[in-house]
């Protein structure tokens, strides 16, 4: 979403320099005159550039900058060639596109939000480079962030092993802090600077110069597969030398749609196919033990619901029997209702299918974002790690891991938490409120938790063993940022977590809160350490354990 948001952007003011270089009174993109006649219905409201602010810092400010001032080729959004167009022209051309000029028309995105996306370009002061406002200075300054309230926490205080645990009781009120544009400002990896991770741990870097490394899955006989989602393709690393890093390396299938879940089938040593969640669809590709290249083109097996708007992401397991086929699939946006939205049917849910991609049902519903499914190896529960709403402040609303209620009800976009109502959805669906479960492990807000694993390697210490881990990407809508680390679940031996979870690999953020790494693929290898993949460094991280 935020490549093709910020390509979309960026075509939305490149296309306008061309125009004007070659007439200096052209329209703008040749919107027709009827469009600056259109007015900005929400322009009034109090909220409106707040809005469109958060929907930049979502979507646009890893490419165009945290002030929109640009970023190498990327132009500015404060240019006054943009600033002198109408409301109503700079909307036309957001909602129709240019073919040409690379920008997709963008009408599946909510009108409001569309205006809002105009209310905030048109806010910011005309020049070369956009000028930051105070609160976004402050945001950056190093050590101007509040301190955070406990059990909330932020990246200054995360540190392997340090425990956490949130509970509903802990919630503060919608609004009680202002919402956050913080995105992650990614900036290369200094030298010196190096994952943590706790006492008797060893982090080396596996591999590096990948292309958007997303989700990892460890094949039955040790091959590791990683998803470059925005390079279309499956990259497989056989052997770990002694050094750490792969034996070998190789491409093992090219041209997909924004790849992201990877599952074999059937269970067992011996699976024949490897299942891929693209954006769009599912589709399978014929396996066997050694393959290192995919020897037949993808079969389609399921359609899912089309991501030009909202999450991408579509992750891929199956039942122990073998005869069910979860799918996740993100909303389109961040809290539309999806009674008036069409663009939100069958999102937001974990759909379940038969192997051939028949009998489509919904499994669980109200999952804002299951970017990372799970199914214990012990009980045969699916699990899933959810990346919940934006805009309510620093610490609403927690994201989660849990267990997966078949028929469950979490409730997005009308409560969160259980029985807590968002207020931008104020008196709607109240014999809901009721339904909506509490999910078993809160986890700090805004930590964007990606994918998860149950630990079943024999490398690490034995508690360890059954645990969970997942990789939290780090989010743009905190003061202080959060997330950007490796956490693990302990489950001291139970099929259910307690609700804590602790700080297993940090550092990804430096002093100053700028970013360079930011985890998302968590697996075992099959030597029992931990693979890590960072889109940020594009990078994949070992962590194992040196036994005294």
């Amino acid at each position: 979403m935020i490549g093709r948001f910020s390509a979309a952007l960026a075509a939305l003011i490149g296309v306008s320099v061309s125009l004007h270089a070659q007439e200096n009174d052209a329209r703008f993109h040749q919107a027709p005159l009827s469009a600056d006649e259109v007015r900005n219905p929400f322009a009034a409201q109090a909220n409106a550039v707040d809005a469109g602010k958060a929907l930049y810092a979502d979507h646009c400010a890893a490419c165009h900058g945290a002030t929109a001032q640009g970023n190498g080729n990327v132009p500015s959004l404060a240019s006054a060639k943009v600033k002198q167009a109408s409301p109503g022209a700079l909307f036309w051309f957001i909602s129709k596109g240019s073919t040409n000029g690379g920008m997709p028309a963008w009408n599946s995105l909510p009108e409001q939000q569309r205006w809002n996306l105009v209310s905030f370009l048109q806010s910011l002061k005309a020049s070369a480079n956009a000028a930051a406002t105070p609160a976004a200075v402050a945001s950056m300054t190093p050590g101007n962030w509040p301190t955070p309230k406990a059990p909330f926490t932020d990246f200054r205080y995360e540190s392997p092993g340090a425990s956490r645990k949130i509970t509903v009781a802990d919630l503060p009120a919608p609004y009680a802090t202002p919402s956050a544009g913080n995105g992650p400002q990614l900036v290369a990896r200094p030298p010196h600077v190096w994952p943590k991770a706790p006492p008797g741990f060893k982090v080396e870097l596996f591999a590096s110069g990948l292309d958007n490394p997303r989700l990892l899955r460890t094949a039955p006989n040790g091959d590791v597969f990683v998803a470059e989602t925005r390079a279309g393709r499956i990259t497989l690393f056989r052997g770990i030398t002694a050094d750490g890093q792969p034996k070998e390396t190789h491409v093992f299938a090219s041209g997909l749609n924004k790849p992201f879940g990877i599952a074999f089938y059937p269970a067992g040593p011996h699976p024949q196919w490897i299942y891929i969640g693209n954006t769009d669809e599912v589709v399978r590709l014929p396996y066997k033990d050694g393959d290192l290249q995919a020897t037949a083109k993808p079969e389609h097996i399921a359609d899912l619901p089309h991501s030009d708007g909202g999450h991408s992401t579509r992750d891929v397991r199956f039942s122990p029997d073998g005869k069910r086929m979860f799918v996740s699939v993100g909303s389109a946006s961040n809290v539309d209702d999806p009674d008036t939205t069409p663009g939100e049917k069958l999102r937001a849910d974990i759909l379940v299918f038969r192997p051939d991609g028949s009998d489509r049902q919904v499994y669980a519903y109200g999952i804002r974002n299951a970017v990372g499914l799970a199914v214990d190896p012990k009980t045969g529960e699916l699990w899933c790690s959810v990346n919940e709403r934006d805009g309510l402040g620093d610490n609403l609303v927690p994201d989660y891991i849990t267990h997966v209620q078949e028929g469950g009800f979490y409730g997005w976009p009308w409560w969160y938490m259980g029985a807590h109502q968002d207020p931008r959805h104020a008196g709607k669906h109240p014999e809901l409120a009721s339904k909506a479960i509490v999910p078993d492990v809160l986890i700090n807000p805004h930590n964007a938790s990606l994918q998860l694993m149950f630990y079943t390697g024999v490398q690490f210490p034995a508690e360890y063993r059954g645990d969970i881990f997942a990789s939290e990407h780090g989010s743009w809508n905190r003061s202080a940022r959060g997330g950007y680390e490796v956490i693990r679940v302990p489950r001291h031996g139970g099929a259910r977590a307690t609700g804590e979870y602790e700080d297993f690999l940090t550092g990804f953020v430096l002093p100053s809160g700028q970013a360079w790494g930011r985890p998302v693929g968590i697996t075992t290898a099959g030597d029992g350490s931990l693979l890590v993949s960072d889109d940020g460094s594009n990078s994949i991280w070992r962590v194992s354990y040196q036994k005294p």
